[in-house]
């Protein structure tokens, strides 16, 4: 008897077929001795449209909603059927004695296998693989480690329930708040949350009013010493305060009242989980949290050089300690060889800072496998992705920067003033640091002393901590011949980023209304809104629905959305619903609690959030419509902005034809260096910036081909050839949008 093992996508399939020794070629299935190996494409089997219980929902209609099967059904994916149907066949082979799952370890992958095989309603044994890379030597000690696939009932069962959740309440949702407004509408239990956290913060700076601020510098001793007031702050919004400072130590003698010399050591950051490592790439980069993961799903099943990427963990188990010497071996391309030479001569054991079995979930923090990396073979966006996992994970293995520490605090006049400086003794984990700087790598400067700075911009400056400083002593006198008095404004909320609303999604805490503790523990404990393996999806449905828009690296809300966050029932526009299910999933997955009493709380609910949106007397209406007709349905068409440029959508929600009239490129101004928007058809193709600058397509293509540089013929096509397949795409259909595949 063979066994049939089912993996998730085929590059997985194949590299567990090589490890199996199945080298026979099927149609979508590889064969050996004692192992048949076929793969999935992702989910094959989705929950069943509306359409397919009764020609009552086969039309949007809001006498017909909610929309509430007593059993939810599923169905074959039609556009990859074909390979449900290679699987099938498999698995009814008479010489396949059992079914070995070889999803990804998760949630989601146990879903992926389960209805695959529910579906095609085969009985056969069951076996699960559990591994978190897809190296040979991580599949060899999974195969001999196989568990049974009952052990993974409970967590089939919540991912069915979150399924089914989503179907129920974002279908009906969505479909009643389309039919209501007769507009693209969309809401779910994640983006409109989501929405409301852009909105939380396009509030608070809206509102926001400056505050001048005030600090003082004395010269003395050769130096600059900093004025600190009763309350230690380097700063205050009293001038007078800071006025009669001045006034005081100008030309007055300062006595030293205490130094303090102390050894300090700083520790390296974490290790990367998915969206720590989104959020450096956004903010180093440039890279989008979508194109993050693409790179990192790159890096996992084609180069096979990193470990799962779909983590929220940041810590080890204990037993990957006795691979990290084979794992050194694997990173010595590049800059770091001698740092994983020197590694490789030490003793390396793990510490609570990185190891603990106890924090780790489905899956431990990213970080390099034993397979080494031909740096050649990586695009640019996977080598920079790659080049971050490796210098985290030396990191953590380097010892702690070391330093000394001084800071001297001098009294004149009644008034504090104080020194501060660091002189590095020992760079431990700060040489990875040096080594980047040499090579020219992009250099995370705020990890510099594992300081734990805000990233989203704080409200006063702090002090600003200088390099080495003289020597002084007690009692010490210091003429201070001189006085500047700084000023300032407080500054506001910084507008999102992809990295900061990331972190926002991971940690929506701040932002629920309710104050219920053990929903905000539960948040906390779960990673917030979606999962680290959603979160840029959903990002790219708010930019692709046109609900949200970029401003240079910025996100706001478009008219559209702050319409659905009024539009939409109020549950779903805070993180606490999220909380709830996520708590109750995760009951379900341990066993504490049932599918089918979960089942009905969403029923219940979805009638709830039905009635609302019908009894609502709120109205939704279109601000950005153009005197241009669409060309299918005569209608007049909405200009939209879209995440790299503008379009022209239809106004009907049926007819759905779009039209890409500018593209931000890569090709940069001569005058302002900006990106330039390449706007029109045909020969009346042109660059335009922001800055008034205008070049035509032939003109700029004839200037940079002089020059040498820049974007190139086959470039400008590729891209125009992108333009028109983008265009043929559908649009926002408010149907599809709402579907549980689209992970709301």
């Amino acid at each position: 008897m063979k066994s049939l093992v089912i993996a998730e996508k085929p590059s997985v399939g194949r590299d567990i077929a090589r490890v199996l020794g199945c080298k026979q070629g099927g149609n979508g299935y590889l064969e050996g001795k004692d192992y048949v190996v076929t793969w999935a494409l992702g989910h094959l089997i989705e929950l069943a449209d509306p359409e397919s219980y009764g020609d009552q929902w086969k039309e949007w209609k809001m006498e017909t909603l909610p929309m509430l099967p007593e059993h939810l059904d599923i169905q074959v994916i039609k556009k990859t059927g074909h390979q449900y149907q290679t699987v099938k066949k498999q698995m009814y082979r008479k010489e396949i004695g059992q079914i070995i799952i070889a999803t990804d370890a998760g949630r989601e992958g146990e879903l992926v296998a389960r209805w695959i095989i529910q579906k095609s309603g085969v009985k056969k044994p069951m076996k699960r693989l559990w591994i978190s890379s897809v190296t040979d030597k991580a599949i060899r000690q999974g195969f001999s480690n196989l568990k049974d696939a009952r052990d993974y009932q409970k967590l089939y069962e919540a991912a069915v329930a979150r399924a089914e959740a989503d179907w129920m309440v974002g279908l009906n949702a969505t479909r009643a708040l389309t039919v209501k407004h007769n507009a693209q509408l969309s809401c779910g239990r994640v983006q409109t949350p989501t929405l409301a956290i852009i909105a939380k913060r396009e509030a608070q700076i809206k509102t926001f009013k400056p505050k001048e601020y005030y600090g003082l510098k004395m010269n003395g001793g050769g130096v600059s010493w900093t004025w600190k007031s009763a309350q230690n702050s380097s700063s205050t919004f009293d001038k007078t305060e800071i006025e009669n400072a001045r006034k005081n130590a100008v030309n007055s003698t300062a006595v030293v009242e205490e130094v303090k010399k102390k050894q300090q050591k700083s520790y390296a950051p974490q290790l990367y989980d998915l969206t720590s490592l989104q959020q450096d790439a956004n903010r180093l980069f440039g890279f989008s949290a979508k194109q993050t993961l693409d790179f990192m799903q790159a890096l996992y099943e084609r180069h096979k050089v990193v470990t799962y990427p779909r983590t929220d963990s940041r810590y080890l188990t204990a037993d990957i300690v006795d691979t990290i010497p084979e794992r050194l071996r694997a990173c010595r391309a590049g800059i770091y060889a001698p740092i994983c030479g020197k590694l490789l001569k030490t003793k390396i054991t793990g510490n609570k800072s990185f190891v603990d079995d106890k924090k780790v979930s489905d899956h431990h923090a990213i970080i390099p496998t034993e397979q080494g990396a031909n740096l050649k073979d990586l695009e640019y966006g996977e080598r920079k992705i790659y080049e971050l996992v490796v210098s985290r994970f030396l990191s953590v293995l380097l010892p702690p920067c070391e330093y000394q520490q001084t800071e001297v605090t001098a009294v004149c006049q009644g008034e504090k003033f104080t020194l501060k400086g660091r002189i590095l003794q020992k760079p431990g984990w700060q040489e990875i640091k040096m080594l980047q700087k040499e090579a020219g790598f992009a250099v995370d400067d705020e990890e510099a002393y594992g300081d734990d700075t805000s990233r989203e911009g704080a409200s006063m400056p702090g002090e600003i901590i200088s390099g080495s400083i003289p020597d002084f002593t007690k009692g010490q006198k210091i003429l201070f011949t001189d006085g500047k008095i700084t000023q300032g404004k407080t500054k506001p909320p910084v507008p999102f980023t992809e990295a900061t609303l990331l972190a926002a999604m991971e940690n929506p805490v701040k932002y629920m209304e309710n104050a219920d503790k053990k929903l905000r523990q539960t948040l906390g404990e779960t990673g917030g809104l979606g999962t680290v393996a959603t979160r840029a999806d959903i990002i790219e449905k708010l930019f692709h629905s046109f609900m949200i828009e970029k401003r240079d690296q910025y996100i706001h809300l478009t008219s559209k959305g702050r319409q659905v966050l009024e539009l939409a029932p109020q549950g779903l526009t805070s993180p606490e619903l999220t909380a709830k299910w996520e708590q109750e999933l995760s009951d379900i997955a341990r066993g504490k609690a049932k599918k089918k009493d979960f089942e009905a709380e969403i029923r219940a609910y979805t009638v709830d959030i039905v009635k609302d949106i019908q009894a609502s007397s709120k109205t939704y209406r279109h601000d950005n419509l153009t005197n241009k007709k669409c060309p299918e349905c005569g209608k007049l068409m909405l200009e939209v902005n879209h995440k790299n440029g503008k379009m022209l959508v239809c106004q009907d929600r049926e007819c759905g034809y779009r039209k890409t009239i500018s593209k931000i490129t890569n090709a940069r101004c001569p005058q302002c260096h900006k990106k330039m928007e390449l706007v029109g058809e045909g020969e009346n193709r042109k660059f335009s910036c922001a800055c008034g600058y205008r070049e035509k397509l032939s003109a700029f293509e004839k200037r940079r081909k002089e020059s040498g540089g820049g974007v190139s013929k086959k470039d400008v096509s590729r891209y125009m050839n992108k333009m028109k397949q983008e265009a043929k795409e559908p649009v926002n259909n408010a149907f599809a949008d709402a579907l549980a595949k689209l992970k709301l």
